[in-house]
């Protein structure tokens, strides 16, 4: 009865499938990069054009987001002078940082060890919460959810492998990597805090458009470069960009009405419905392996730990 008294968003069977929409999108920009590099023949060394790819991307996604809320609430939406500082706080953090430190370290860091530096964003989220910004108390389940959910992120990158994994660390490489989660980890906790007073769908929007802009100017200026030709590259970035429209808006009103930790703990499923979906598109079935299944009971876990830390413990004691 009382899941039943909670509004709709706050419900955790909502909470759980709206997360799992939002992941299994971001998912799926696994494969479709992939894809979208082979069809633009961006090389893999191609910073430059692989960052104007990501701020074409990002700025179409800030028009759709806008585009789609104003038509949802029957107005434009416009943002105050006084949401000018927020917005570009998001975008900073959330777009403008993330990505060109991801591009960076991914140019000089092995693809296993980036799945495994990928997970630590949500560790970093649920740390800074708690600890840093003092929004919600650390407690023994979130922190073993946390660990087990990391726990099933090393799991599903380390099957693809086939080698010996190294942690050497390079500030260029792994070091640009954790500094790109650092700076994932921030902006949720900016969302969540900043929407308690502004519109989180026009914040979403407008942090896209900005640091799209910033991004595509920085790759036209090191010399990016790729030609849409026909209309499957179209298509493609259109969907790309409707993954981050429509995630993140999503993400950022459920982070409005839950408490960080409870929504970010499923960010751990991103690099799992990346394996997934990069084996039924890509057809590389050979990462799917009993670990991936292992990996995704482990994150279940911390996900469960993370949300039902209080009951569960009470029921254990009785």
């Amino acid at each position: 009865m009382q899941e039943q008294k909670k509004p709709l968003l706050q419900r955790g069977g909502i909470v759980c499938l709206c997360a799992l929409i939002c992941t299994g999108l971001w998912g799926s920009a696994f494969p479709c990069i992939k894809i979208g590099y082979r069809i633009l023949e961006i090389s893999s060394s191609d910073t430059a054009s692989q960052l104007l790819f990501a701020g074409l991307r990002f700025t179409i996604a800030g028009i759709l987001t806008i585009l789609f809320g104003s038509i949802l609430q029957k107005k434009i939406l416009l943002p105050h002078v006084h949401s000018l500082s927020k917005i570009a706080g998001i975008s900073l953090f959330q777009t403008i940082l993330q990505y060109i430190f991801f591009y960076i370290g991914l140019a000089h860091t092995a693809a296993v060890k980036s799945s495994i530096l990928g997970g630590t964003g949500v560790l970093f989220s649920i740390l800074l919460v708690c600890l840093v910004f003092r929004q919600e108390s650390m407690t023994l389940p979130k922190l073993l959810g946390c660990l087990i959910g990391f726990a099933g992120i090393c799991l599903v990158s380390i099957s693809g492998s086939g080698s010996t994994l190294r942690f050497d660390f390079h500030w260029n490489g792994e070091g640009a990597l954790l500094l790109s989660n650092l700076a994932n980890a921030i902006s949720p906790i900016l969302l969540k805090q900043f929407s308690k007073t502004e519109n989180p769908v026009m914040l979403s929007g407008y942090q896209f458009f900005f640091g799209g802009i910033c991004i595509t100017i920085l790759a036209l200026l090191e010399g990016g470069s790729f030609s849409l030709h026909g209309i499957t590259p179209v298509l493609l970035l259109l969907y790309m960009a409707m993954i981050s429209a429509v995630a993140y808006t999503l993400w950022g009103i459920l982070l409005q009405q839950n408490p960080v930790s409870s929504v970010t703990i499923y960010g751990f499923t991103i690099q799992i419905f990346g394996v997934l979906l990069s084996a039924v598109f890509l057809g590389e079935w050979e990462q799917i392996r009993f670990s991936t299944l292992l990996a995704l009971l482990f994150v279940c876990l911390g996900i469960f730990l993370v949300n039902r830390p209080t009951s569960f413990f009470q029921k254990k004691k009785q």
